[in-house]
């Protein structure tokens, strides 16, 4: 002992600091302290509890029976449902010479962090947590409280994770009216802390909500979400209608133990466009994996059009709060809290008038058909109606030959580049071979090509093909949106043309055959590029309700002679030639064709008219031989 320190020596309140060995306890170690320190206690029972030994941390405790500690720290994880749990001395973010462990005498108290992934609840829990000390028989033992797990709990209180889901807002048509109605509907859910055996229950649900070829609930993640909640609240664990759902909810009511439904009145079922609009349903883990974080098994979520592609706008996102609770869910206390998003309304372009012409046209069709309706002065999409197509949206993501409605590509390309116009002296015969290629057709005296045109007439067509080359064809097409990226905010298939190999192929693609393909949409966009002389990328949803609408791809501005041109065809077609069932007025303009193709080996059939009346334009594609501008002359009568 130095002579600066000789005399009675005073008792010391030791202050023990992070500064030296680190942080987190997984790098601490005992050969940083040379005398009996708390440290080696507080690390080795934060060290056990980390990583789930619960009896060695229990074994480091006084004051409370181990079993019963080891059994509360072992439900800390199951209660939050928590991915994992990181614990070390001290606080983080602190001074570096912040007090970790403060000893007086035979006590000690300890600071730590405690840093819990609560996974698919929320962020990350970060809070500090203290414990005391004291020593027994010369060892230090931690003095157990359950406020060691977290500061706010008290005796007999438990951990849980509430979740407030926020009302699903709505889908609505251009005049913000809802797209929904309200149908009957239950929610099928459990009351956690009655259930005799969770796993049991939660396995049987999984397996008795297997649909779509093996799609099911994950029960193991259910399982955690159920352990997690309040014990005496009920909790929803899916959505069913029953209308959709009447045989899935029959074999729920057959026994699952603890199961319980409540019966409700929710506006979740499609008014109107129904494959646009979409559907919902429970949270399988594949439409997990599309939808992201928050969403949780058992969620009900938007499993298809508008409803999936725009879930996180029409749902928002829980607030999740973590809180401490008597077991009997009586005196709850709120611990931590992260605020969830509110819902906001998705608005779309769909006109209520143009879609119920549109409903109504297609209603009596034997054949699946689609039509699509847009607006040739801003590309709003006014209308979109699906019949008989097995809940597909064909009238966007369709795949047709056009057959001679590409006749208006075809044609802008020859009046633009290829040296004809509307009264150009042609022959429609029977039969003609181009390029090696034969070309069958009905066939007419010679004539002017608009007159041609408007009876349809292929071999016409085909025969001037050789005006042009492949590349102003496809450039053209380019020009009219076929084959580009749209910037749409939902799935479309905006058409796909083989780049032609030698005259035959070019005379088959001008046709509109060759292996071109297109969809309803792609060409009613045609007819109101041809109508205003602009093709503009078509929207569904109104910007407001789109995080990037611009997006969107660049308008394209067509020749004007050319688009003159067209429109004279198109007028001769609807008043004299194969469109004549569409002219319900002087207004109407619009080119039909009827295409016969292969699809997977076997024969397909596909009636079109594409045109427009004003300011709407559309497309109908019917799946079979009819009079397809009849249907649209139904759906212009209508407007």
């Amino acid at each position: 002992m130095s002579k600066t320190n000789r005399g009675r020596t005073r008792p010391v309140r030791r202050a023990i600091s992070l500064a030296g060995c680190g942080v987190l306890v997984a790098s601490l170690t005992t050969g940083c302290f040379a005398e009996r320190s708390a440290m080696p206690a507080v690390r080795d029972f934060l060290i056990a509890w980390s990583v789930g030994n619960y009896e060695a941390a229990a074994g480091n405790t006084v004051g409370a029976d181990e079993k019963q500690v080891a059994d509360a720290l072992g439900k800390v994880s199951s209660q939050l449902d928590a991915a994992s749990l990181r614990l070390s001395i001290g606080v983080e973010g602190a001074d570096p010479g912040a007090e970790a462990i403060v000893k007086d005498g035979e006590t000690a108290q300890a600071s730590f962090s405690v840093k819990v992934d609560l996974g698919e609840n929320g962020k990350p829990w970060d809070y500090k947590g203290h414990m005391d000390l004291k020593r027994v028989g010369g060892r230090w033992k931690v003095v157990w409280s359950p406020s060691i797990i977290n500061p706010k709990l008290q005796q007999g209180q438990r951990l849980a994770v509430t979740s407030e889901v926020p009302e699903r807002a709505l889908i609505t048509d251009t005049n913000g009216n809802s797209l929904l109605n309200p149908v009957q509907a239950y929610q099928v859910g459990v009351t956690p802390g009655r259930l005799k055996d969770p796993k049991k229950t939660l396995d049987a649900l999984a397996k008795a909500t297997e649909m779509d070829g093996g799609r099911r609930l994950d029960a193991e993640r259910l399982r955690g979400r159920v352990l997690s909640a309040p014990p005496q609240e009920f909790l929803p664990l899916m959505t069913l209608q029953t209308s959709l759902h009447t045989p899935l909810i029959q074999r729920l009511h057959g026994g699952i133990p603890g199961l319980q439904f409540v019966q409700v009145t929710l506006p979740i079922a499609p008014k109107a466009a129904p494959e646009l609009v979409g559907t919902l349903g429970p949270a399988t883990s594949d439409r997990l994996q599309e939808v992201g974080a928050p969403y949780q098994p058992g969620d009900t979520i938007g499993v298809s059009g508008l409803q999936l592609l725009m879930q996180r706008r029409l749902a928002g996102t829980p607030t999740v709060s973590v809180v401490a609770q008597d077991p009997n869910g009586q005196r709850t206390s709120p611990l931590e809290t992260w605020r969830g998003e509110q819902p906001q309304e998705v608005r779309t372009t769909l006109d209520p008038g143009v879609q119920v012409a549109a409903d109504t046209a297609l209603n009596n069709l034997q054949f699946p058909a689609s039509l699509v309706a847009v607006r040739p002065s801003t590309g709003e999409v006014l209308a979109v109606s699906n019949h008989g197509t097995g809940g597909e949206n064909r009238a966007f993501e369709g795949h047709y030959p056009p057959g001679m409605t590409f006749g208006i590509v075809s044609t802008g390309a020859l009046f633009s580049g290829g040296g004809v116009s509307p009264t150009t002296e042609s022959t429609c015969p029977g039969q003609a071979n181009v390029g090696g290629k034969d070309f069958s057709t009905r066939g007419y005296r010679d004539g002017e090509l608009s007159d041609h045109l408007a009876l349809s007439c292929k071999t016409t067509l085909a025969q001037l093909s050789g005006k042009i080359d492949g590349k102003t064809l496809l450039a053209e097409a380019a020009r009219f949106g076929i084959g580009q990226n749209w910037g749409l905010e939902v799935p479309a298939f905006t058409g796909s043309i083989p780049e032609p190999r030698n005259p035959g192929e070019l005379a088959a693609t001008m046709t509109g055959e060759g292996g071109v393909e297109v969809s309803p949409l792609s060409m009613a966009l045609v007819a109101a590029a041809a109508q205003s002389g602009t093709w503009r990328p078509p929207y569904v949803i109104k910007p407001e309700s789109v995080t990037n609408p611009e997006q969107r791809a660049a308008p394209q501005i067509l020749p004007p002679q050319s688009v003159a041109d067209i429109k004279t065809v198109l007028k001769n077609s609807a008043e004299n030639g194969t469109a004549q069932s569409a002219h319900v007025d002087g207004d109407v303009v619009g080119a039909t064709s009827f295409t016969r193709y292969d699809q997977d080996g076997k024969p397909k059939n596909v009636s079109w008219f594409v045109g427009s009346r004003g300011d709407v334009a559309v497309a109908v594609a019917v799946e079979g031989q009819t009079n397809a501008a009849a249907v649209a002359g139904a759906f212009f009568g209508r407007l």
